[in-house]
């Protein structure tokens, strides 16, 4: 017979080992199949341990070694580095299972097999992630779970049920021709001038290139030449090649040349250069009057421009270096010049159906009244 009891820690005031209330590690002793069996059962829930307690009995042995929740997240990245994802999308997946981690260690759930769908649901709303990110990092959840499934280590995949959450695309707003200006005047006021100077020629540049700031900030002098601007994006790794205007070329050219890159030294990884010229752009924005403003803001405004030049939206796509139109369309689409004048105008062809309607409608009830009136006759 196997017996649970609590077995409390240095710092826990308690010491009775029945005692339900804290959260000290269970344990078991007792025999089973004439030997003797003393171990953790890894978990700080009393019903949890009973229910294990009652399997291994009836099972007349113990089960098989279970792989940790810690083991689990490790072989996951470790796969995730073999199959070469990006290293920001890597540490995404690190900070996740780090919380993970500490999460269960809290609740007392030691193995990946352990968890539940309520275990997931109670994980995952104290999250402070909200729309698309919070839809991204349940997708992460998944997969680590959907790994623990394919290897073997869960027999059913708990977060496959795990329901993902509403999205709202945000409304688009591009800057206006005004604000644009006042950006770009705000870059000869900007201190410390050292600054200055490179913000300008940044502003141009993205304005002008609809280029993310992670690229922009990142470039490498040898992605311009010849008044073209070829690189491979990093997010999605697709290729963009476009003519820049003359200003900005002269802008990105009188920039000094301390490395191989425009506006960094090369020495500091790319996402601190890309925090803090995000601290810079604010301090821009405020000094230029500019309300509601953000980096991302520039790429809008380059792709409503093209848009609103009748440009169409395959090519507007590529410029842009979506891996599809589908993402152009669904946060551009107010700005799709054509696309609006066709639903204009399937709009305006129903005018005068309605009326032609009315009229049909009419004549009909006239003569199903005359014919009621000759049949009494």
């Amino acid at each position: 017979m196997l017996n649970v009891y609590r077995r409390h820690g240095l710092n826990c005031k308690h010491r009775d080992r029945k005692f339900r209330a804290c959260r000290c590690s269970l344990w078991i002793d007792g025999t089973l199949a004439g030997k003797r069996i003393h171990k953790s059962l890894h978990t700080r829930n009393w019903e949890r341990a009973q229910g294990m307690v009652q399997d291994i009995e009836a099972a007349g042995t113990l089960p098989e070694e279970k792989v940790t929740t810690q083991s689990a997240c490790d072989s996951f990245i470790r796969d995730a580095e073999t199959r070469e994802l990006k290293k920001a999308t890597i540490a995404k997946y690190k900070l996740l299972f780090e919380r993970l981690r500490d999460w269960s260690d809290t609740e007392g759930i030691k193995h990946i097999a352990d968890f539940t769908l309520e275990d997931l649901r109670r994980f995952r709303s104290g999250w402070a992630y909200r729309n698309f990110a919070l839809r991204n990092q349940t997708e992460r959840l998944r997969a680590l779970f959907t790994f623990a499934h394919d290897s073997g280590w869960v027999t059913s995949n708990a977060a496959k049920k795990l329901k993902a959450p509403k999205t709202v695309v945000p409304e688009v707003v591009p800057f206006s021709t005004d604000e644009t200006d006042k950006i770009i005047k705000a870059c000869d006021a900007y201190t410390p001038k050292n600054n200055a100077l490179r913000l300008k020629a940044l502003v141009l540049l993205m304005l002008n290139s609809g280029l993310r700031i992670g690229d922009a900030v990142n470039l490498e002098r040898t992605k311009v030449a010849d008044g073209r601007l070829m690189l491979r994006t990093q997010k999605k790794n697709v290729h963009v090649s476009l003519p820049l205007p003359p200003d900005v070329v002269a802008a990105l050219d009188a920039l000094p040349t301390t490395s191989t890159f425009f506006f960094t030294t090369g020495e500091a990884q790319p996402k601190a250069v890309v925090g803090n010229y995000q601290n810079y752009l604010r301090k821009l924005f405020k000094l230029a009057g500019v309300n509601g403003a953000y980096p991302h803001k520039f790429r809008h405004t380059f792709a409503s421009r093209l848009l609103s030049q009748r440009v169409p939206v395959e090519n507007v796509s590529k410029i842009l270096g979506h891996s599809s139109t589908k993402v152009t369309v669904l946060h551009y689409s107010p700005w799709i010049k054509e696309r609006q004048e066709l639903l204009d105008e399937a709009v305006k062809r129903t005018w005068g159906k309605i009326a032609t309607t009315k009229s049909a409608t009419k004549g009909n009830r006239q003569k199903s009244r005359l014919g009621k009136s000759a049949a009494t006759r």
